[in-house]
């Protein structure tokens, strides 16, 4: 699988964390609960990227960098 491949899915996780974020303004009774899930989502976005440029990029010959 192509780099590319998972940091459009990384993308896309950063996408719902945010849309959490946005429900949990307007329901205040489950607040807490949207905020800490939309947070794991966002450590799981940011570990995906970290995984990505660590492992798989290299091995397309990419720029961990730029990944």
């Amino acid at each position: 699988m192509h780099p590319n491949a998972i940091l459009n899915e990384v993308q896309q996780l950063y996408n719902v964390s945010d849309r959490l974020d946005s429900l949990a303004e307007q329901h205040p009774l489950v607040s807490q609960a949207l905020i800490t899930i939309s947070g794991s989502v966002r450590n799981t976005a940011t570990l995906s990227k970290v995984l990505v440029a660590m492992k798989i990029a290299p091995l397309f010959g990419l720029d961990p960098a730029n990944a």
